[in-house]
């Protein structure tokens, strides 16, 4: 399982994809996300599997100070062109999320759009995306849901990468449950997230 999963999230495999002249999920900022942002107040903001920057980019132009993670060199290129085309600035970094060190008590916000790592990985990215959140302070998740493996719109095809609510709920224990729910969209998000789509979108408050 574990070669399956290192296969899907290899940085080659990724770094391949964005390079593609195209942007892989488009410019435009996810749905779910874009119609939750635009009711809070600008403030700081992490990003986390950024990609190409659609998301981080639609934040900063709504005046959120944006830090942004991927491991992918080619992601954070595409990603810096997009903000300087729309003449604002994200700090981007490219980071191996088994590495990636949280910083405490940082964000107002913190973002989570088809973010789908290997199983021993998520405990460490939950819980330091918790801790880096200050009191108040929101995380917003969209990702595939296990129904996806049905679909043809993208995402991974094992299993053991996607999520039910259960286990969405379980990692984010620690939070005020703001919203979740488990619901059939239509994506047209680039070339590769196109179709129906089975998704759990989920906002969580920290005390």
């Amino acid at each position: 399982m574990l070669i399956i999963e290192y296969r899907i999230m290899s940085k080659d495999f990724w770094d391949k994809r964005y390079l593609e002249q195209e942007f892989a999920y488009g410019i435009k900022p996810n749905e779910f996300l874009k119609s939750e942002i635009g009711k809070l107040k600008p403030g700081k903001a992490l990003f986390l599997g950024e990609g190409e920057g659609r998301n981080s980019v639609y934040a900063a132009k709504l005046g959120w100070q944006v830090d942004a993670v991927d491991y992918s060199s080619s992601a954070k290129l595409k990603a810096l062109r997009l903000a300087e085309e729309n003449n604002v600035v994200i700090n981007y970094t490219v980071e191996n999320f088994e590495n990636y060190q949280f910083l405490k008590n940082q964000y107002h916000l913190v973002v989570m759009i088809f973010l789908h790592l290997p199983s021993h990985i998520n405990q460490t990215i939950f819980e330091g995306s918790i801790e880096s959140l200050k009191a108040g302070g929101k995380l917003i998740i969209e990702t595939f849901s296990k129904g996806q493996l049905n679909n043809s719109s993208g995402g991974p095809k094992d299993p053991a990468l996607l999520f039910s609510e259960t286990e969405l709920l379980k990692f984010t224990s620690k939070l005020n449950i703001e919203f979740i729910e488990s619901k059939s969209i239509i994506l047209d998000e680039g070339p590769y997230h196109k179709g129906k789509a089975d998704v759990v979108r989920f906002i969580g408050v920290k005390e």
